[in-house]
């Protein structure tokens, strides 16, 4: 039985991946296209060998504020519970800070974005 949801949690990249969800929160993730408005998506080299690991991959999106409402990074909005949330920050590298922000559809949604000076 999967825990009580009360986070919604925007992704755009890697914490999509199944492998990715089993990983760190357990379970597959069922979720909901959003889009983050505002903002533009990058790629960042990791350097945390068991993320690479685990995602498969050196290179990750990364998203920062544009400023410009016409730009829109599409993903998917999953309901996860606190504990999980704790379980995303402890994956994500220093590159990238957690966020609570609008989405497209209205709704509020944490998200990892590209941390200053990063």
């Amino acid at each position: 039985m999967p825990p009580a949801t009360t986070e919604s949690l925007f992704s755009y990249g890697t914490l999509q991946q199944a492998d990715v969800q089993h990983a760190t929160f357990g379970r597959l993730l069922e979720g909901q296209a959003d889009a983050l408005v505002g903002y533009r998506r990058t790629m960042v080299k990791i350097e945390d060998a068991q993320v690479v690991a685990t995602s498969g991959a050196a290179y990750h999106p990364i998203v920062e504020a544009s400023g410009d409402p016409h730009d829109r990074v599409e993903g998917m909005v999953f309901a996860i519970s606190a504990e999980e949330l704790a379980h995303a920050d402890a994956y994500e590298v220093d590159e990238y800070r957690r966020v609570l922000e609008s989405l497209a559809s209205g709704r509020k949604a944490w998200v990892y974005v590209k941390a200053r000076g990063a």
